[in-house]
């Protein structure tokens, strides 16, 4: 069983950046699609961006295409978020997810990811 560990979040100021990086243990990357999500306080969780299994397709939220890109190093085993251009609705704890069953595709619902993160907080200040 895959177990995911995110890293990376903090503070950062309107127009920052910032790069998290999720990292898998116990298992790796090639055999599971990646998505990250995040949660606001009060707002249900949602899908921000992901790397199908076999790492050719990538999907993202219109909320955050064009500033955010999601990568993989297999080497690593990691998968990261670059985060540009940062606005204060990016304020959320972000969530790396793993999914075991879809080769060429990324979903978005959080209901069909397997494994889970514990979260990372990224805070963007005016």
């Amino acid at each position: 069983q895959v177990q995911l560990v995110e890293s990376g979040g903090g503070l950062v100021q309107i127009g920052g950046s910032l790069r998290l990086s999720c990292a898998a243990s116990g298992g790796t990357f090639m055999r599971y699609s990646t998505g990250w999500f995040r949660q606001a306080p009060g707002k249900e969780r949602e899908f921000v961006a992901g790397i199908s299994r076999n790492g050719a397709s990538t999907k993202y939220a219109n909320s955050v295409k064009g500033r955010f890109t999601v990568s993989r190093d297999g080497a690593k085993n990691t998968v990261y978020l670059q985060m540009n251009n940062v606005k204060p609705e990016d304020t959320a704890v972000y969530y790396c997810a793993a999914d075991s069953d879809t080769l060429f595709t990324v979903l978005v619902a959080p209901t069909e990811y397997d494994y889970w993160g514990q979260g990372t907080q990224v805070t963007v200040s005016s």
